[in-house]
């Protein structure tokens, strides 16, 4: 046997089960452990890790995510079921890790829940998302209403996706609005329900998006997806280049699938339960806005010389008002005239082209963005819980990151604002949950030094000086309002504000940066400096929908349409202008806040590795900004402020006992006492770590990787150590088990010894002994022989003898007859075996059956041949005892033929197979032959269409032929007309060649009164017929035989004069069909082909 020496890597993987973060990191897993700690430290750790395709790093609790740009083989249900139920530190970072401690202290210790998503666009926010929804789906109960819940939570995604996300230039499925979702379950953890809430939706990008960007993807969804027919019921066409609202840049995504995205999103709103009519409504408002961006405006001037707006082309409008039910005049007024009421007075004014095309946008806006609110309100209507017992919460926020571009607008203004809010709550959950600890732990708490963001929320919230309170004041104020104006105050109120800076500010003068327009302003924000475009403000601010417009689509007959636009009820007119979009949104964020506060956060911040979407590419420079922005290493130097590293004694203990004696390999006391004589043993400074209740808190990150190094070394010397002991023990083992082994071979050899002795003692003796066996056999065989034998000669004399006395006592009886009787006997015999064997071999009974049995002696031969016609004869007896009349009938027709042309004509073979039908015309059902049928009352034998051939040129004329039981008639084919009617006495003969043709003379008595225009020549595709039928129609009432001639030559009379005709062979221009041609005045030549 070879021994190999493990290497020392090899040894630790032998012994190392991973059980900690700690344990095989590929840089450091958690950048409370960085050391030392700067920004180009943090940033080559994450950059390490994403290269080992490590893409979840820890901040203490929070889970930083880089996104992949590609699928990864970390979330299959076996990574699922490694997750659950684990430490949060037990395992390599992972968000299943930070989904499971969130959900385990929801279902055990009471506590909601929230998990906040932050990062910007591209970074992988949505689809964490999922996957913390997934993992709960996963580990939370089962049965068919859980499941049911679960997946209509699940499916809710495909919807808010579809509607609310869109392709941006940073990533393909961009949020294009904020989401929570509060999860709801029952006290076993069992989810009941949820309640989704959305967040400013960026209803700007319907009518305009920017280059290399698209609209939401429910657009192109239902142009790709839709089938023909319900295009055509949404009055669509499929070209995304026929609707202005669409980007033609980028409407094709590589790697989306519209069509079956679209699918999917059908298929995920009847999961939810979003019935039949109302899916249809929801993409009849779709496609309506879709259609508003078509509509088209041209100046005109009234009398009074104000400027008025018209659409170019109604054809547009008209559709639109059909999918929603909209009266068309109505509708086209509301985009060409504003009506204004304050108190009792209206005052109507025109728009004009500018306007109007304002008011097509803010409408085609405003419906979508209701029709997003609707769809999740619906949502909420059919996931919320439907049991009133108490529930626990788990919230999960899925919002815009920190948003810096080149041109920043309101909003970008008012993300920022919300990150600003999240990461005042951020810090202060952050600082209370290390408080909380400590004083659990009872730790003294040291007062940690950070950047109180409070002051930039306060300069852009403050109810008095805010930025938002200053844009609400500058819309509802009397007069211009402008963007500069809002500047201009801006400049008074926020001057002195030292994270507020424009060109005109106190601040300005200390500045250097002449990059700052005067159309703008920076506000330093925790993330870095921002510039904000003021141009677009105060319209997006105000967000105003003419009441024109929403009285219009309150008159609509669509149900979803009037249902999204109460404020255009007229009995319902409120004056009171409604409230702006920012202020709106503060106080949404304010809810958001304090919903946060009442539960335990959960951070996951999402990161882009770089703008090109694709994997394997880390920009340091882009990354490096992000960690800035969402303050990264700020949340690093919070959680280090006091210890950097803390653990439970148990799991301490387990990793660190075999650095001391005392506690290896097993200590008996408790698990504290072990970590101080650890400690003590390994003389680690008091000032480097702290004994809590539970835990062992470590200041400096150094002191954790020292006590990682030696733990690493003697590891190894344990690995040694172990390999030593096992080489001794395999030496052992294997010595023992070959003397065993010999002991048993040498047992079993002898064994085999004997076997084979005894086997060949045991064949000798059968041998002996089958000799002996067969000698006694074969000795008691020849005594058997001769004693039969003796037998046989005895009966055989007897036998002699007893045929002697009885011939010498009967000789004189049958001496006189013997021959006779002998002959007579042996006759007898012979039949009797005759008969027996002729009943055996006897044929079958068809009467074409030639076969009989071979004679088996000459003297039966007469009999042989009268047995075999009486049995012939018999058989077609029962064959014919078979048919019916009918069938009698047409045999004895088809016999009857026979005998007249059988080896005779040469057309006959063919008619064998063809039955006699007789009436091919059916005169009695056809009402064109109700004329000849009540001309003839006798029962119609045959009724056939024939040519009659004119004697003077030859040529063919077509007759309706008709035998009666008396007669037969010529009939006119067209008119019904009877043209000769000829009695059966007064037919002589029927002449006809012996060729293949249908050519036929009957022959008429002369003097006859039908005899004045002579024989008739006639030709017919059922000759054989015919004349069969005339033949026994006349023997049958004129008690005399029809003369049937046969001949290639025969004479015709036509009136005075005897024409000769003659049948030639000869080839045809019209193919095998026959032709007639008159020669000369006696000859008629007939060529057959």
């Amino acid at each position: 046997m070879k021994w190999r020496i493990l290497t020392s890597e090899e040894k630790m993987a032998k012994m190392e089960v991973k059980t900690s973060l700690l344990d095989n990191m590929i840089g450091v897993g958690d950048m409370v452990l960085l050391e030392p700690l700067d920004e180009d430290s943090f940033i080559n750790n994450l950059k390490k890790r994403y290269d080992h395709n490590e893409v979840y790093t820890y901040i203490g609790s929070v889970v930083i995510s880089i996104n992949p740009y590609r699928s990864l083989p970390i979330y299959t249900p076996e990574k699922v079921e490694e997750y659950r139920n684990r430490n949060f530190y037990e395992l390599s970072p992972h968000i299943f890790a930070l989904s499971d401690e969130a959900y385990r202290s929801l279902r055990d210790q009471d506590k909601d829940q929230c998990i906040l998503i932050t990062g910007e666009s591209g970074a992988g926010k949505t689809e964490a998302s999922k996957l913390v929804m997934s993992y709960v789906a996963a580990v939370c109960g089962k049965g068919a209403e859980v499941n049911q819940v679960k997946e209509q939570l699940l499916q809710s995604n495909p919807v808010l996706e579809a509607f609310g996300n869109a392709k941006t230039v940073r990533n393909d499925n961009s949020s294009r609005f904020g989401k929570y979702m509060d999860i709801e379950f029952d006290f076993k953890g069992d989810p009941l329900g949820g309640v989704i809430s959305n967040y400013l939706l960026e209803k700007s990008r319907v009518v305009k998006q920017p280059r290399g960007e698209r609209n939401f993807h429910i657009f192109y969804q239902i142009l790709s997806g839709a089938s023909e027919d319900f295009l055509c019921k949404l009055k669509l066409e499929r070209d995304f280049s026929r609707y202005n609202y669409l980007g033609l840049d980028s409407a094709k995504v590589n790697g989306v699938d519209d069509a079956a995205n679209f699918r999917t999103v059908r298929n995920a709103m009847q999961i939810v339960g979003f019935m039949d009519h109302e899916t249809q409504s929801v993409f009849e408002v779709v496609a309506a806005v879709l259609k508003l961006g078509n509509i088209e405006f041209k100046p005109e001037s009234r009398v009074n010389g104000l400027d008025e707006s018209k659409i170019k082309d109604k054809n547009e409008l008209k559709e639109i008002c059909e999918l929603t039910g909209i009266d068309q005049s109505v509708l086209e007024r509301a985009f060409s005239f504003r009506t204004v009421e304050a108190k009792q007075e209206k005052v109507s004014t025109t728009l004009n082209v500018a306007q109007a095309y304002y008011a097509r946008d803010a409408l085609a806006k405003n419906l979508y963005s209701r029709l997003f609110s609707w769809l999740v309100t619906r949502i909420n209507e059919s996931i919320k819980a439907q049991t009133k017992v108490r529930k626990k919460v788990m919230g999960v926020l899925d919002i815009y990151g920190f948003e810096i571009f080149e041109d920043n607008s309101f909003e970008q203004f008012i993300i920022n604002y919300c990150n600003e809010k999240l990461q005042q709550i951020f810090i202060e959950l952050t600082l209370k949950e290390e408080q909380e600890e400590y004083i659990r732990e009872g730790i003294e708490w040291t007062h940690i030094e950070y950047f109180n963001n409070a002051i930039i929320c306060d300069l852009i919230e403050n109810n008095q000086t805010g930025i938002l309170a200053m844009l609400d004041e500058e819309c509802l104020r009397p007069g211009t309002v402008t963007d500069e104006t809002f500047l201009e105050k801006l400049n008074q109120v926020c001057a002195t504000h030292q994270h507020f800076e424009s060109r005109m500010s106190k601040c300005s003068r200390f500045l250097n940066d002449t990059s700052l327009p005067h159309s703008c302003f920076r506000i330093q924000h925790y993330a870095g400096k921002v510039m904000y475009q003021v141009e677009g403000f105060v319209d997006k601010n105000n967000d105003l929908l003419y009441r024109d417009l929403s009285q219009a689509m309150w008159k609509a007959s669509h149900s979803l349409i009037k249902a999204l636009f109460p404020e255009g009820n007229p009995a319902k007119i409120n004056l009171k202008r409604p409230p702006t979009a920012g202020s709106q949104f503060k106080a949404s964020v304010a809810t958001l806040m304090k919903n946060l506060q009442t539960k335990n956060p959960n951070y996951i911040r999402c990161i882009k590795p770089n703008d090109k979407k694709a994997a394997h590419i880390f920009n340091d420079a882009l990354v490096c900004h992000q960690i800035r922005y969402l303050g990264l290493l700020e949340n690093v130097r919070v959680r280090r402020a006091g210890y950097a590293f803390r653990q439970a004694y148990e799991p301490c203990l387990e990793r660190y006992k075999m650095l001391c004696k005392q506690t290896w390999p097993h200590w008996r006391g408790p698990a504290r006492a072990g970590v101080e004589v650890l400690f003590n043993e390994l003389e680690i400074p008091e000032e480097e770590f702290s004994f809590g209740r539970s835990k062992i808190f470590i200041r400096n990150p150094r002191t954790l990787f020292k006590l990682e190094d030696l733990r690493k070394q003697r590891l190894e010397d344990l690995a040694t150590l172990i390999e030593k002991i096992y080489r001794g023990w395999k030496c052992r083992t294997r010595f023992l088990l070959m003397k065993k082994s010999q002991i048993v071979i040498a047992s079993w050899y002898r064994r085999y010894a004997q076997q084979k002795k005894y086997q060949k003692i045991k064949s000798s003796a059968i041998i002996v002994q089958s000799y002996i066996r067969g000698w006694k056999a074969r000795k008691l065989l020849r005594e058997l022989k001769h004693q039969k034998r003796c037998n046989e000669a005895a009966t055989i004399i007897a036998a002699y003898w007893h045929g002697t006395q009885v011939r010498r006592e009967y000789r004189k009886f049958f001496r006189a007859n013997a021959g006779r009787k002998i002959y007579e006997f042996t006759l007898q015999r012979l039949m009797q075996k005759y008969f027996l064997e002729m009943k055996n071999k006897m044929p079958s009974l068809s009467p074409i059956d030639k076969n009989w049995p071979a004679r088996p002696y000459l003297f039966l031969d007469s009999t042989h041949k009268e047995l075999k016609r009486i049995f012939h004869l018999w058989r077609c007896k029962k064959y014919r005892d078979q048919f019916t009349d009918q069938q009698k009938l047409i045999y004895e027709e088809k016999l009857e033929a026979s005998e007249l042309f059988k080896d005779k004509k040469a057309l006959y073979p063919a008619s064998v197979g063809q039955p006699f039908q007789g009436a091919y015309l059916e005169i009695s059902k056809n009402p064109k032959y109700k004329k000849l049928k009540d001309a003839v009352d006798e029962k119609i034998i045959i009724a056939e269409v024939v040519n009659k051939i004119n004697r003077a040129n030859g040529k063919a004329t077509s007759r309706i032929f008709l035998l009666t039981k008396n007669n037969v008639l010529l009939a006119d084919q067209k008119s019904g007309n009877i043209k000769s009617e000829v009695p059966l006495g007064d037919v002589t003969k029927v002449s006809m060649s012996s060729q293949n043709d249908g050519f036929f003379a009957v022959h008429l008595k002369e003097g006859s009164g039908a005899a004045g225009k002579g024989d008739f020549l006639l030709s017919s595709d059922h000759l054989i017929e015919m004349a069969t039928k005339l033949y026994r129609t006349t023997l049958s009432q004129t008690k005399q035989k029809l003369n049937i001639e046969i001949s290639d030559e025969f004479l015709v009379q036509f009136r005075q004069d005897k024409v000769c005709v003659k049948f030639i062979q000869g080839s045809q221009k019209n193919g095998n069909i026959p032709t007639c041609k008159r020669k000369n005045n006696r000859l008629l030549e007939v060529a057959v082909p």
